[in-house]
């Protein structure tokens, strides 16, 4: 693959953003400007250029939608669920166990984990977001420590190893001579080195910040956020009854047979098998009936105008925090060949430039013979490669580069696959790339998204650094 100038700016408009983000500046800028000038230096075009800044966020929009969607669905429950005061009700339970901040960073690790496993951390934000975040604050915990502890444990631990459904594995061995359940038991291994790793050295950084236990800590942080929202119902009546218990149960005890079905699912034929994305659907239908059902009990007369208000907050919510991510995102989707093609103006998808993928491509003849070169060159570019912020677009490519470098480097091709799969999952999945599904794990926090990638970046790259010498050495 011979590449282009248009190659060359997308890697220097890489490299640019990645930049600008680690000395904790916004990024929109650079993206935008690099959108424009690849538009206009591929198509030739000054026209195409400056389409292709209003395409790639159009592109990213729709991509990302369902992120905003789930969030804002979530967002308008919780809002319903403080108007008859069931929120305070409905997290009795878990303060029993979630007495201080540090037991609360390590049950929001135990339980994303657990969850993220059998249906992918997407559909379980949402779950822990609305029911343990509020809990995990109030213990003392601080909402930055908050949203790493599951944005390590659910898009990093869980989802690089994959193990339960095994599309990454799979993935990684369809272009190659490997096996994919090889492949599936070193990624397992080498995920919970790399999560132990990265879970410790992240709640050292953010031990110090957690305070005691107080109902002030959630007052404080529902009245404040980055983006000076406040979405509280202080203008609302508080209506509390025999209701607020009932939804108290009921609204956590719904999503819960919602996990069990999704499980059930997975492994027997009792149930339908549930598609992939149908577990985050599911989930927002089931709330945006308890949404409805919590404003007819408050008050029946003025249910289409409590559920409309409810449900518009949670958009502007959803928005305000996550707005600036589409424009970010639609330049590294630019990069993708599955929608380079809708960005750039070219109608033939076969035709469609896929930068990011030929650039790793390219690299691959750098990488020497040796171990460790080898074994961190295979890390490298699965890193690069989520840099689309899908973490999974580029698996069969760093599976079939393992097979073949695998020999001639004497290290086993299973091993060699698992750590890049780990490093384009860890990256791309969802910890280090601000336009992936961990805006959704920010947006429950009420925190940036780049200052969650940020506080993540320094406990990632030291574990998947650790990790592969580790998965070299032993496996």
């Amino acid at each position: 693959m011979e590449l282009t100038i248009a190659h060359w700016l997308y890697l220097i408009g890489t490299c640019l953003i990645i930049v600008t983000m680690l000395f904790r500046q916004n990024v929109v800028v650079p993206a935008i400007l690099f959108s424009f000038l690849i538009g206009w230096i591929y198509n030739g075009s000054f026209l195409m250029g400056l389409q292709a800044i209003f395409n790639a966020s159009l592109t990213a929009a729709g991509e990302l939608f369902h992120i905003f969607l789930i969030i804002a669905i979530m967002t308008a429950l919780l809002q319903s669920l403080k108007s008859i005061g069931a929120d305070e009700q409905m997290v009795i339970p878990f303060q029993k166990v979630m007495k201080n901040g540090h037991l609360s960073f390590w049950i929001l690790v135990i339980v994303t984990y657990s969850l993220s496993l059998f249906f992918w951390p997407a559909p379980a934000v949402p779950l822990i977001g609305a029911l343990l975040i509020p809990v995990a604050i109030k213990a003392g915990l601080p909402p930055i420590g908050a949203a790493v502890a599951i944005s390590l444990a659910g898009h990093g631990m869980a989802l690089s190893s994959d193990f339960v459904l095994q599309v990454a594995p799979a993935l990684t061995a369809s272009t190659s001579g490997i096996e994919a359940a090889a492949v599936a038991d070193r990624a397992f291994i080498l995920s919970l080195i790399s999560g132990l790793i990265a879970l410790s050295i992240a709640y050292f950084m953010i031990r110090k910040s957690i305070k005691r236990p107080s109902k002030q800590n959630v007052v404080e942080w529902e009245n404040t956020s980055d983006n000076d929202i406040n979405l509280n119902t202080d203008d609302t009546k508080i209506i509390t009854g025999k209701h607020s218990k009932l939804f108290a149960i009921l609204v956590p005890t719904s999503f819960l047979v919602i996990v069990f079905c999704v499980v059930f699912a997975t492994f027997s034929d009792l149930l339908p098998a549930i598609e992939d994305g149908a577990g985050a659907a599911l989930i927002g239908g089931v709330a945006v009936l308890l949404l409805i059902a919590i404003s007819l009990f408050r008050d029946y007369r003025n249910t289409l105008k409590e559920v409309s208000n409810h449900i518009v907050k949670g958009f502007v919510f959803a928005f305000k925090v996550m707005g600036l991510v589409i424009p970010i995102a639609g330049f590294f989707f630019m990069g993708s060949g599955d929608f380079s093609g809708s960005i750039l103006g070219i109608n033939d998808p076969d035709k469609a430039p896929a930068f990011l993928f030929d650039l790793v491509e390219a690299s691959q003849h750098a990488i020497p013979d040796n171990v460790f070169i080898t074994g961190f060159g295979i890390l490298l570019l699965g890193m690069i490669s989520g840099l689309d912020g899908s973490g999974f677009s580029a698996l069969p490519l760093i599976g079939s580069l393992s097979d073949s470098f695998a020999v001639a480097a004497g290290i086993d091709p299973a091993t060699l696959a698992a750590i890049g799969q780990m490093g384009a999952i860890w990256v791309g999945g969802g910890t280090l790339v601000a336009w992936s599904p961990i805006i959704a794990i920010a947006g429950f926090a009420k925190i940036n998204v780049l200052d969650l990638v940020r506080k993540s970046f320094i406990p990632v790259i030291i574990a998947l650094t650790v990790t592969t010498i580790i998965g070299l050495l032993l496996l």
